[in-house]
């Protein structure tokens, strides 16, 4: 409709139609997080208080993918909160976003006992559930933070290190890879080398969003 059209049907004063929301989408995103919330594959919903499926905007063009929820984020149901959640969001102020302005999510949506890196079989039985939430959301770039979302990802085991300041693709998706939050509260010297790759994620956003 036409700003001519939408003049006179309001002079009219006829209500002139909107586009809803996409149900069908919608339906299906709310499906795919009750699927996460009854999901007993992989046995950690025995020592799971409760799933944590993502947080943030869904029309998103970053999306952060972290490892699996700690203490935390298992007992509040959402990524990235504590003292390394305060230094992600930090992170995002420093390159001019906010947690509400990307979608952040885990390789795996429970939490691992004792925070223990997640086995091989829980990540082949959880990631699926990542996969479509990428493809739903269908962010302009990727940041994988840590070395195990850098790993599954980019189906490698190349160091982080070596992984960093490289623009890597996953599923035809650009993707970049920095420290995780908490690694960085544990070697704060690292916290220039996480800056550059925030700078080259902002810059990577521009080119990409143009």
């Amino acid at each position: 409709m036409d700003t001519t059209q939408l003049y006179y049907l309001q002079a009219m004063g006829i209500q002139a139609w909107q586009a809803q929301p996409n149900r069908q989408q919608d339906c299906a995103w709310q499906n795919l997080q009750n699927s996460v919330r009854a999901c007993t594959a992989c046995g950690l919903d025995k020592t799971r208080t409760q799933t944590v499926f993502g947080v943030g905007s869904r029309s998103a063009s970053l999306m952060i993918i972290g490892e699996a929820p700690g203490f935390y984020e298992d007992q509040k149901g959402e990524p990235f909160v504590g003292r390394a959640g305060q230094l992600l969001d930090a992170m995002l102020q420093a390159i001019g976003l906010t947690r509400d302005s990307v979608y952040i999510a885990n390789i795996l949506k429970c939490r691992p006992p004792e925070n223990r890196d997640p086995s091989a079989l829980e990540v082949s039985l959880c990631t699926p559930f990542l996969e479509k939430q990428i493809a739903h959301l269908q962010p302009k770039l990727l940041l994988a933070v840590g070395r195990i979302a850098a790993h599954y990802l980019l189906n490698t085991k190349t160091s982080l290190g070596q992984l960093r300041g490289k623009l890597h693709e996953f599923h035809k998706t650009p993707l970049l890879v920095t420290y995780h939050p908490a690694y960085l509260l544990r070697n704060p010297k690292d916290k220039a080398k996480a800056f550059e790759d925030l700078q080259l994620t902002r810059r990577t956003l521009e080119h990409t969003t143009v």
